[in-house]
């Protein structure tokens, strides 16, 4: 049975997913989630209560969250391009830097975009200062680590690139990325150079419109 994706390509985390599916060409069933009422919405329903995706169904398990869905693959269909890499060490720090890109750049984005979907006399200004000051400081600090290296973790792309591609994407366009962080900016540029993640690009392009604070004329 053919491993089936509950996704939508306009979702930074399902990029992420499918970044590390088309960087190994895994067949997978497309279950494309478009609409509460749509079959695949219902069905996803079923499979995990919380309506969070993507989520992976493989025969009678199902996977949540980006990460373990990648490290799931990598187990279950190993590919050339090894996204968790066999050295203790290096696997901890493709590991280290998937959970800096989850919590320092996804979680502060997010915040600022989805309070831009909120009425705006339920908006939290302070809240979304903190998340804009988060990135600056995120920003900062991988400018640092960026400077040394070609992708997340060292020389080879990882499970922390997959994440860090939709990720840094969508930063960009909340909360600009800018010259004070050349290295964060060259390294985003290579990530849109990367073909799984273009593809990815490509696909969820049509969905723009609905990116609340408006989405660049760029990339």
């Amino acid at each position: 049975m053919a491993l089936q994706l509950f996704f939508h390509p306009f979702s930074s985390y399902c990029q992420k997913a499918l970044v590390a599916l088309y960087e190994n060409a895994v067949p997978f069933e497309e279950q494309l989630l478009d609409g509460p009422d749509g079959a695949a919405s219902r069905r996803l329903a079923e499979l995990w209560p919380m309506k969070r995706f993507p989520v992976l169904v493989d025969g009678d398990r199902t996977i949540i969250e980006a990460t373990c869905i990648i490290e799931y693959v990598g187990l279950r269909m190993p590919g050339p391009v090894r996204l968790i890499p066999d050295d203790p060490q290096a696997a901890l720090e493709a590991r280290m830097m998937d959970r800096f890109f989850d919590n320092y750049i996804s979680t502060p984005q997010q915040k600022i975009v989805f309070d831009a979907l909120r009425p705006e006399a339920v908006r939290d200004p302070y809240g979304v200062g903190e998340a804009r000051a988060m990135l600056d400081t995120a920003y900062a600090w991988l400018d640092k680590v960026m400077a040394g290296r070609q992708w997340a973790a060292g020389d080879a792309f990882s499970l922390a690139d997959c994440g860090a591609a939709p990720f840094l994407f969508y930063a960009d366009w909340t909360h600009p990325i800018g010259h004070a962080h050349p290295h964060v900016a060259a390294y985003r540029r290579r990530l849109l150079e990367r073909p799984s993640f273009a593809r990815a690009v490509e696909e969820a392009r049509p969905y723009r419109r609905y990116f609340p604070l408006g989405a660049p004329d760029r990339d």
